[in-house]
């Protein structure tokens, strides 16, 4: 039996668990204040804090350290890297402290699942992390020389669903031809095909959510940059006070579909409107398989909403059959993603530091 240690570092808290095998033992998340954060400059001069709270909800719940065979940590913002595993190393922790492609908490993560594994003799890995961009050359290429296209975004979830969806049906991942939807605060669609997510619409991108803007008309966005307002603000208000938050003052769908039930036209209307720009753009994707898609599958938390996923069904399911999974599962995907490679059914490979990054 396999028991690892489960880190998934957000801005604002540290969700840790504890597998034994595929199995639950622990699962707690970690709240951060403002206050607790304000002392650090960067993210990864968070590390001794975050550890040393990693460590204390551990014991506080009676699971030594030594009783661990594995650690398994979502992956900071490295260079471009492939999906699945890759072992913790020197030159990735190198790589989070001094040449990320940009802060983001779940550097935090890796750094302390390193010195973990240091101290107590066991693996240490990441799994689809957060820089995971497999996107082939013909989908990155706009129309300005200056911009390409990118396969950032929830990686994680979405090749969980996948492999989901292959193992169901007994086939290998490599086998399928999926597109995923991760609604979510953030919202992306990927196609995966090969074994790879070959194609990318990014939360910045695609369609608006709960808290962002999603892709917005080139021309105006433009008149909005020259227009006075700080880019911190406009930012904010496309990564953070976007989407149903902008219209409808939350970013709770379930008190949106309360508006709609109670008449609020105005609710619907735009909750309608997202759910199109998801339909919209999950059809996008479907040309580079020239149609052939075995399934679209939905995931993250708003997949929980049968009027989501109904008018969703119903807009795409032309081109494939539609398949809902709830939730985001983050965690069991990490350490189903350990698992794997503990197993052999996977290998681990080895990160080597971009010193540009």
């Amino acid at each position: 039996m396999e028991r690892l240690l489960i880190l998934n570092p957000g801005s604002t808290s540290t969700k840790i668990a504890v597998y034994e095998d595929e199995t639950p033992v622990l699962s707690q998340s970690i709240t951060h204040s403002a206050q607790e954060l304000a002392p650090y400059a960067r993210v990864t001069d968070q590390y001794e804090f975050r550890k040393g709270l990693v460590i204390q909800a551990l014991e506080t719940r009676g699971i030594g350290l030594g009783s661990l065979t594995g650690i398994v940590s979502r992956g900071g913002p490295l260079g471009p890297i492939q999906a699945g595993a890759y072992e913790v190393n020197e030159d990735m922790v190198w790589q989070l402290r001094f040449a990320p492609q940009q802060e983001h908490a779940s550097s935090v993560g890796a750094l302390i699942a390193y010195a973990l594994s240091r101290e107590l003799g066991i693996p240490a890995f990441i799994y689809d992390g957060v820089s995971v961009d497999e996107m082939l050359e013909l989908y990155r290429v706009t129309g300005l020389t200056s911009m390409r296209r990118r396969g950032l975004g929830h990686n994680l979830n979405t090749r969980a669903a996948a492999l989901r969806y292959a193992g169901e049906r007994g086939v290998r991942y490599q086998d399928v031809t999926v597109i995923v939807a991760h609604l979510g605060g953030g919202i992306s669609v990927n196609l995966h095909t090969g074994g790879k997510i070959v194609d990318f619409i990014s939360d910045d991108e695609g369609p608006f959510s709960p808290e962002r803007s999603g892709g917005l008309p080139l021309f105006f966005t433009i008149d909005q940059c020259y227009s006075g307002i700080p880019k911190a603000e406009l930012m904010r208000q496309c990564r953070r006070s976007g989407g149903l938050m902008a219209h409808l003052g939350t970013t709770d769908t379930r008190e949106v579909e309360r508006m709609i039930q109670n008449g609020d036209s105005h609710a619907k209307l735009v909750y309608d409107a997202m759910i199109v720009n998801i339909s919209k753009n999950i059809a996008k994707l479907a040309p580079d398989v020239d149609g052939r898609v075995d399934a679209i599958l939905l995931t993250g938390g708003i997949a929980h909403s049968r009027y989501v996923t109904g008018e969703i069904t119903r807009q795409v399911g032309w081109i494939a059959p539609v398949v809902v999974y709830p939730g985001e599962n983050e965690m069991l995907a990490l350490a189903q993603g350990g698992l794997r490679v503990l197993r052999g059914e996977e290998r681990a490979r080895t990160y080597h530091r971009v010193p540009q990054g």
